[in-house]
């Protein structure tokens, strides 16, 4: 080899091979600090809310939003990387627009109509602008077609429901053409279309938008968001627009924005970047700082501590070292909520042109413990976000009471003005238990036994014997499940001696939602000169007014029953004595019952094109249940055959039967509606 190919030659080391196979190959060093790095818990860092906190600004430091959850899953995942990698999160910086975004996925939406509700009662009452009911809308139509929506994805595994609220919500100029851009911004982020629906709210002190989007692309597939782009990327992109129409927040605007917190009983701005500051909850403000932004921040700490101290909530240990309570947080949000829940009583109460001392509100944590009647003021969703409902009830003990977590398809019937009945769930046996008590002989039920003196008695509408006894045996099978009772073969069981006691026990830990009565869908105005069977009428002969009380509603309650006694005495339906004794139609309840039931069927009539048949006590009624009417006297199931039609008292179990053929018995004013197997007369 000559020296001149010693001279060509030089090693040239390239890459370290590596014999691990390429799906197992051990990750950089760098590419591992990464990850660690997003999925770090601790590396999530809420902004300062004071412009002064000493941390680092989001300009001069990258902050790591990924909260571990979806960082690389979802679609919007490449807007959070790009947004980590420059650390450039718009909502993060002072001069930002703040926006409070809330977000839920609910699966299985569509599930007992809870889809429909939550999209009811957004568009309720009294949330527009000008106080009339909420105006759906979407992203190409003014007024968008509610059924149609949920008819497009009722077959969608979740739903998406979103409520967008801008702190400086009163000055845009258009909160439905933020919204449209808002959206328009969303769907480039997730890189798809979406089928959104949207509602704008003026209700409450700063104008909010519920948008509500189905769970599919537009590919057809599930709709899956990446969980940091909804829990920081909507906030990025919902502050970007408001401060791109209002400006960036100004320091005036922002020095005036933090001073009315000082005094605000809830969990502030200033609160939280005092936690952040804290030491072991421990604060020290000894030492003034030289420049004037830091000074005002102070200033403002030092006061809102002062406000804190009243309230039991800070301690000044020497002058300027302070601790904040371990509570401070939990107790001022929940003062917070307080607050807020008083506001709406008051705006609910002004609304329908109320006035009561708030020292008569009552709020319920849960079921009240006694029932409550009174007049239903307001009802909306207890969570904005979710299904439950809040009823807002005029009581008739003078109290206005405020209670959460009302199932929607009880108060469905119940509308502004209506009276209700709110009380602990049901704790009353049900008749089929003690049907098996008085059969059961030396602690032993036998349904062969139950078969033979039900056939003997002949009460069973339609002779179905079968199945009214397969009713007591599949509740004998739920109690047995519950180690209350004990079958010990296909015609034994063994039924102890305090079983009723069990069984009712056995009900109440099932069912923990509130009792629910209408006791008049109607407001007392219609009831004192309704024609029909009302609340009024039930109190007025029961003659028991002890429970009314002598201010707000249960005086208006006592002034009309007045009113309505002096009805009944102009129709004939009552008479006066010298004495002034108000002596009052026999069978009255019943009397105006049929009155008003031949009243409204004739009316049916004309409309249906067939002609109404009143029921008699004691008639079988069959034929198809095609709706119902809610009338003064209670609510009433429309029974049609081919050649006419009836009404009779409705009960629940009916429902489920719509369109359907029905059969049952005029007992005591009520119907025994005979379903078939499914369900036993008793139960």
């Amino acid at each position: 080899m000559s020296a001149d190919d010693e001279d060509r030659f030089r090693p040239r080391p390239g890459r370290i091979r590596s014999d691990i196979p390429r799906a197992s190959k051990t990750k950089s060093f760098f590419t591992q600090a990464k990850k660690i790095a997003r999925q770090q818990r601790a590396a999530v860092s809420h902004a300062p809310t004071a412009p002064s906190s000493p941390r680092p600004s989001a300009r001069g430091s990258r902050t790591i939003v990924a909260s571990g959850k979806g960082v690389k899953r979802g679609r919007g995942a490449s807007f959070v990387r790009a947004r980590n990698i420059s650390g450039n999160w718009h909502h993060r910086q002072p001069v930002s627009r703040r926006v409070v975004v809330k977000q839920r996925s609910v699966r299985a939406a569509w599930k007992d109509g809870r889809a429909r509700a939550h999209l009811r009662y957004v568009q309720r009452d009294g949330t527009a602008r000008d106080g009339e009911r909420g105006q759906l809308y979407s992203a190409h139509e003014d007024r968008a077609d509610g059924d149609a929506f949920l008819e497009r994805g009722k077959e969608d595994r979740h739903q998406f429901r979103f409520i967008v609220s801008p702190e400086d919500g009163a000055d845009l100029s258009d909160l439905t053409a933020y919204t449209r851009d808002f959206m328009r911004q969303v769907e480039a982020d997730l890189g798809t279309k979406l089928d959104w629906v949207a509602v704008n709210h003026y209700n409450t002190g700063h104008p909010h938008v519920h948008v509500i989007v189905n769970g599919r692309d537009d590919t057809g597939r599930d709709l899956v968001i990446n969980g940091d782009y909804l829990a920081n990327g909507l906030r990025e992109r919902a502050s970007e627009l408001a401060s791109l129409e209002l400006g960036p927040v100004t320091e005036i605007e922002q020095t005036r924005k933090l001073s009315t917190e000082i005094d605000q009983d809830r969990f502030s701005r200033i609160d939280r970047a005092m936690t952040e500051e804290a030491d072991g909850r421990f604060l020290d403000l000894r030492h003034g700082p030289a420049e004037p932004r830091r000074q005002f921040n102070r200033t403002l700490r030092l006061r809102r501590l002062a406000k804190l101290e009243k309230m039991g909530l800070a301690t000044e240990h020497a002058p300027g070292v302070w601790e904040l309570n371990e509570r401070m947080e939990p107790a001022l949000r929940e003062l917070g909520e307080r607050g807020d829940i008083i506001g709406s009583m008051h705006k609910a109460l002004k609304a329908d042109g109320l006035e009561r001392d708030p020292m008569t509100f009552q709020i319920h944590d849960a079921v009240p413990e006694t029932p409550i009647a009174g007049r239903v003021v307001d009802k909306y969703l207890s969570d904005e976000l979710g299904e439950n409902l809040t009823v807002i009830v005029d009581g008739i003990d003078g109290r206005t009471h405020h209670i959460s977590g009302i199932d929607p398809a009880r108060v469905e019937d119940a509308r502004i003005g209506s009276v209700l009945e709110i009380g602990p769930a049901d704790t009353a046996s049900r008749p089929s238990d003690r049907v098996i008590a008085a059969i059961a002989e030396d602690g032993i039920y036998r349904p062969s036994r139950h078969r033979e003196q039900a056939k003997f008695e002949g009460r069973v509408p339609g002779g179905d014997y079968e199945g009214y006894v397969d009713a007591h045996v599949r509740r004998l099978e739920a109690l047995r499940r519950a180690g209350i009772v004990e079958r010990v073969d296909a015609d034994q069981w063994r039924i102890p001696d305090n079983f009723e006691s069990r069984a009712v026990g056995y009900d109440a830990s099932r069912n923990r939602q509130a009792s629910i009565r209408i006791l008049s869908s109607f407001d007392l105005d219609q009831q004192i000169g309704s024609d029909g069977a009302t609340w009024l009428d039930r109190r007025l002969v029961s003659g028991d007014a002890s429970d009314l009380a002598p201010a707000g509603f249960g005086q208006q309650v006592r002034e009309a029953i007045d009113q309505r006694r002096e009805h009944h005495v102009e129709r004939g339906d009552a008479t006066r004595q010298r004495e002034g004794r108000i002596f009052y139609r026999g069978n009255l309840l019943a009397t105006l019952r049929e009155r008003e039931v031949a009243r409204v069927g004739t009316e049916l009539a004309t409309s249906k094109g067939l002609p109404f048949r009143a029921a008699a006590e004691g008639e079988s009624i069959s034929g198809k249940f095609t709706g119902s009417v809610q009338l003064s006297s209670g609510k009433f199931a429309v029974v049609e055959k081919a050649y006419e039609f009836t009404l009779v008292p409705w009960r629940p179990v009916i429902d489920r039967q719509l369109g359907r053929e029905v059969m049952g018995v005029m007992q005591g004013g009520s119907v025994s509606w005979q379903l078939g197997r499914q369900r036993g007369l008793s139960l």
